[in-house]
Parts: C-alpha cells; sequence; structure tokens
C-alpha cells in the first residue's frame, strides 16, 4: 500500500493496519524459520509495508504533540 493511502485512512483504520502488518510480519517470519517461505522477498515487502504505516503514525502524534506545546491548541 502506498503512503498515500495510508495517509488517507483515519485514525482506527491506521491503526488496525499497523496491527494486520504486524500479524503479517510474524507469519511471514515464521515461515521462513520452518522452511515453508519461498518468497524470501516478502520479508522485505512486509517490514517496509510496517515502517510505513508506524512512520504515518508517528507524524500524526508528533504533529498533535507540536500543537500542544506550541499553544495554538485549544481546549
Amino acid at each position: 500500500m502506498k503512503a498515500k493511502d495510508l495517509r488517507d485512512m483515519h485514525d482506527n483504520e491506521l491503526l488496525e493496519h499497523i496491527a494486520t502488518a504486524r500479524k503479517d510480519l510474524f507469519g511471514v517470519r515464521f515461515a521462513n524459520a520452518t522452511g515453508e517461505l519461498e518468497d524470501t522477498a516478502s520479508i522485505s515487502r512486509n517490514r517496509r509495508e510496517l515502517a510505513r504505516a508506524l512512520t504515518i503514525a508517528h507524524e500524526r502524534n508528533l504533529l498533535d504533540d507540536n500543537a500542544v506545546n506550541s499553544g495554538t491548541a485549544t481546549a
């Protein structure tokens, strides 16, 4: 999934996507460890997908923190 698609997601959807990506990565790594995985490139793809989603989630948290710290947030 592209970063633009992830940025278009709502926060709850993004968190669900992160949870799913973590489970998928675990499954791929487990399959690799047991010798069942034929497409070893999928490990890298899954890691990048998870990193992309985590980066966007982190960016959203930073934006919220910066608004609070700069005093522009309203209560």
